[in-house]
Parts: structure tokens; C-alpha cells; sequence
């Protein structure tokens, strides 16, 4: 009977690792991100407010890979101009991946107010 119960407790706590590190996962695999419209962070394209392309590189490089087994490890991300904040607009990013080729990274406005953009990229 205890022996059982040892069996069904292993499968239950595998299961609930399995669970958590799904969730874990999920959490740290974002591609979306609230960033604050403010003196350091803004930038003018076409007469609209935008967020820096230094900002948006450096973000989208650093959640582009943010786990061993969630997508390709990029570095030396540019973006060509600003990401205006307005609900929407788009940019393509571009990064390098370890092979040496070039990987294309969408930007998608999501939502945008005065104060703040929320924006999210594609993971290829």
C-alpha cells in the first residue's frame, strides 16, 4: 500500500514540475512589453511620438532568447527607426544569429497611449 502511495506521489510531483516549468516557460518566452514614454526613452518619426530604436533593439534582443530551449540566441539587433506610438505601426529589426546569418525581427505596436506604448515582436 505505501508503496503505492510513493509511486503516486513521484508521478504527482513530476506532473507539477512539468506544470511549473511549463508556466515558467510561457512567463519568461513573452514577446510583448509596456515600455514608458519618457524623456530618455522618446524619439520624433514622421511628427509622432516613438519609442527610441535603441530601446526597441535592445529589448527585443533580450527577450528574443530569454531561455536555452525558447528560440535562436540573436545579437547585434538594429532597428532602422523609432517605433512610433500609435496603435498599429510597425518597424522590422533586424539581428544576427550565432551561424552568422541575419534574422528579421517584426515589431507590432499593440497599444499606445501619451504616456506609454505596448508593442510586441515575432519570434521567427
Amino acid at each position: 500500500m505505501q508503496s503505492t502511495r510513493f509511486v503516486i506521489g513521484v508521478i504527482g510531483g513530476a506532473a507539477a514540475a512539468v506544470a511549473l516549468g511549463a508556466l515558467g516557460t510561457h512567463l519568461l518566452s513573452g514577446t510583448q512589453s509596456t515600455t514608458e514614454l519618457d524623456a530618455h526613452s522618446t524619439v520624433t518619426v514622421d511628427g509622432h511620438k516613438a519609442l527610441s530604436a535603441d530601446i526597441v533593439a535592445g529589448r527585443a534582443q533580450s527577450r528574443y532568447h530569454p531561455l536555452p530551449w525558447v528560440g535562436d540566441k540573436v545579437s547585434g539587433v538594429t532597428c532602422p527607426t523609432g517605433l512610433k506610438a500609435v496603435a498599429g505601426a510597425t518597424v522590422t529589426c533586424t539581428g544576427r544569429k550565432s551561424d552568422g546569418t541575419t534574422v528579421d525581427i517584426p515589431v507590432r505596436v499593440v497599444k499606445a497611449s501619451a504616456d506609454s506604448v505596448t508593442w510586441k515582436f515575432d519570434r521567427s
